[in-house]
């Protein structure tokens, strides 16, 4: 018996493993700490500090102790209100706002009261399959091209919900954009269509905008907008803020979607039970931004943007077919056009390329199968996040945001990040 404890475990949670952008940070880790120089560019996890005014308001509430409102403190849900109304354009009432321990944990409680097929645009983020898995929904993906920038389009959507030959299934559909794995996001034009499309089929948007406000240009428009009845809106504080570990995400809903906020949060009493209280207080002064935190944000979307505009260069230089991302911090590699040379040196599919990546290059990313898409393809994605963030706000703040970086810049705070990208370069045309 005790070799097979795992004949136990929830059908759904067998075979299911860590999730892989935790499990590349660990591994990069473990191989620097043995003497490995490793360029860490698998967990997307935000290289810059929070802001200090938020901070400082964390300080100030340290003490606070208490167990919240399972939907959040007031004060919070108020301001991300007023966010998504200011920002978005969206008409977000407080009492249709939901906090929760980061955005994962809110989505999957969503799949758990919401009995509906998941619809994802491939590639997606590691998490949103997985967690349907979990708890037993119905998966159905619609593959993305690279020719059409990694994006669904209207025409799409609509042709495999006709397909389907019912109309009024219940289904969720999950946006993300700028997207993780690629960067990209979606036009005006695009969006309204594909509302079109949604409200046609009565089918929930789940609109996860996480990286909303790292839009390089800051003109990250959300699909609420043209499907208000429609869209829950997710964000949070772990990558516009920079604070991942603080574990605070949020869910905007339509006001008719009262009956799906309220199964929510019934399931959030009975597990969560409330965010961590001086977390709460601080994102309020995060939601509630001010000149601080708009600088602040100006200045990480110009940093992130001269990243990615050199690390597209150095790869479509070696060969490599990638994108220009719109914002975040991630890059989406296609190999195939080095697809022969590849596999004449044993690389047949993209959890092989990035093993030989890692192992002779020393160089982190994530297979492209982790996103979902077939393994056969040589594609993989990348998270330029290896630099020092204090560091690089501090040198932009000293150049007006009027000017362009130096070419320099990396120099002082990101070399890593460059020399991470020549590595794949010259790793993938060596003979």
């Amino acid at each position: 018996m005790k070799n097979n404890k795992h004949i136990s475990l929830n059908l759904n949670v067998r075979g299911i493993e860590q999730s892989p952008t935790l499990a590349i940070n660990e591994l990069s880790k473990k191989l620097n700490a043995n003497g490995k120089t490793i360029y860490a560019m698998g967990l997307g996890q935000s290289p810059f500090p929070v802001p200090a005014p938020v901070v400082e308001t964390l300080k100030h509430h340290a003490h606070e102790k208490d167990y919240l409102n399972v939907k959040g403190l007031e004060a919070l849900r108020q301001a991300v209100a007023h966010f998504h109304r200011q920002k978005d354009n969206v008409d977000i009432k407080a009492n249709n706002v939901l906090i929760g321990p980061g955005s994962k944990e809110l989505m999957f409680i969503l799949q758990l009261v919401y009995y509906g097929d998941l619809i994802l645009p491939t590639p997606c983020w590691v998490s949103y399959a997985p967690q349907a898995k979990i708890i037993g929904r119905n998966i159905k993906l619609i593959h993305t091209s690279f020719e059409n920038k990694w994006r669904i389009t209207p025409k799409q959507l609509n042709e495999f919900l006709v397909s389907e030959s019912d109309q009024y299934r219940p289904r969720l559909l999950i946006l993300n954009y700028p997207s993780n794995p690629d960067g990209g996001t979606y036009s005006v034009d695009d969006l309204k269509k594909i509302a079109s499309v949604a409200r046609k089929h009565e089918m929930i948007i789940l609109s996860d905008e996480i990286y909303g406000q790292l839009h390089y240009q800051g003109n990250h428009i959300s699909i609420a907008r043209f499907y208000p009845e429609g869209t829950i809106i997710s964000s949070g504080l772990s990558k516009w803020c920079g604070a991942g570990g603080w574990r605070l995400g949020t869910f905007a809903f339509p006001s008719n979607f009262d009956w799906l906020m309220n199964a929510m949060t019934a399931v959030a009493s009975e597990t969560f039970t409330s965010v961590s209280a001086p977390i709460q207080y601080a994102a309020v002064r995060a939601f509630k931004g001010g000149i601080l935190i708009e600088r602040y944000l100006w200045h990480v979307r110009r940093i992130l943007s001269f990243f990615a505009n050199k690390s597209v260069e150095i790869l479509h230089k070696a060969g490599i077919h990638v994108q220009m991302p719109d914002g975040g911090f991630y890059l989406f590699l296609d190999f195939t056009p080095l697809e022969t040379k590849l596999k004449s040196r044993g690389i047949t599919n993209s959890k092989v390329l990035c093993e030989k990546l890692l192992q002779e290059a020393g160089v982190a990313i994530l297979p492209g199968e982790a996103f979902l898409i077939p393994t056969e393809k040589l594609i993989a994605r990348l998270a330029f996040v290896n630099f020092d963030g204090a560091k690089a706000l501090a040198r932009s703040e000293t150049i007006p945001l009027s000017e362009a970086l130096p070419e320099d810049f990396a120099d002082h705070c990101g070399f890593s990040v460059l020399k991470g990208m020549q590595q794949i370069a010259n790793w993938t045309n060596k003979k």
